[in-house]
């Protein structure tokens, strides 16, 4: 119904016709996020959907002629998904055109200030405050810190510091504990007596799915995104490693 719309009385509380996401969107673009997400039924409906460039409304048997561009979003690997079978390998090819991938927030520092400063402006005008910009040591911590949680964790963070803040600059008292206890692991050495390529990558996958779930505080889709494996893959991998959520 949300995507393709229905007519009046087609279902209970259906009251009267309405128009779907694609409909809405005719001659213009549909943006879907998290694409990962889409139910194996409702995939077979948007790919007949893409490739026929029709669509019929719930209860209704009249066709409608539709030209949408479509962009999608995920946060997971698709091709991990088809290859586990929760993501049609047909969808996967038919929206996989232009593919673009962003680099989580950790991995692009550089677009912390940018970022900051279109948030303090968000909530200038949201919150009707009056925040000029951060101080110097507080945006010092907000670039060591990895952001596990990517933008939406800066816009939060940066919300909650304009909330508390008692002057027209942020500054290190307004950002949260644990980004300011935050420390990064330093690298272990490796043993160079121990010379195989495949032990030591599988020590390196240990601490990295350690690591994960910790960031992830034990869960496992989360972590399985920023490890870029497949949830089945790391629960595999966690019980070849023998690594217990009480280890994390």
């Amino acid at each position: 119904s949300e995507f393709f719309g229905h007519i009046k009385g087609s279902f209970t509380g259906a009251h009267r016709d309405k128009k779907g996401l694609f409909e809405e969107a005719n001659n213009g673009t549909l943006f879907l996020d998290e694409i990962a997400e889409l139910p194996l039924l409702l995939q077979v409906k948007l790919l007949r959907a893409l490739q026929e460039e029709k669509i019929r409304r719930v209860g209704d048997n009249i066709f409608i002629p539709i030209n949408v561009r479509i962009i999608t979003a995920t946060l997971k690997n698709l091709n991990d998904e088809v290859k586990s079978g929760t993501f049609r390998e047909d969808l996967f090819y038919r929206i996989n055109v232009l593919p673009i991938h962003i680099e989580p927030l950790r991995a692009r520092k550089e677009d912390l200030k940018t970022l900051i400063e279109k948030f303090i402006e968000k909530f200038n005008k949201n919150l009707s405050l009056n925040i000029n910009g951060i101080d110097k040591s507080a945006m010092s911590i907000l670039q060591n810190y990895e952001w596990y949680g990517n933008i939406r964790e800066l816009e939060n963070t940066i919300e909650r510091a304009m909330i508390l803040a008692n002057s027209d600059t942020l500054t290190t008292k307004e950002l949260p504990p644990k980004i300011i206890e935050f420390k990064k692991e330093e690298k272990k050495v490796i043993n160079h007596d121990e010379l195989s390529i495949k032990k030591q990558s599988k020590k390196l996958e240990e601490e990295l799915i350690i690591k994960a779930l910790k960031a992830t505080y034990g869960n496992k889709s989360k972590a399985s995104n920023l490890l870029e494996i497949s949830h089945r893959a790391l629960l595999y991998k966690m019980k070849e490693y023998g690594i217990k959520e009480s280890n994390t």
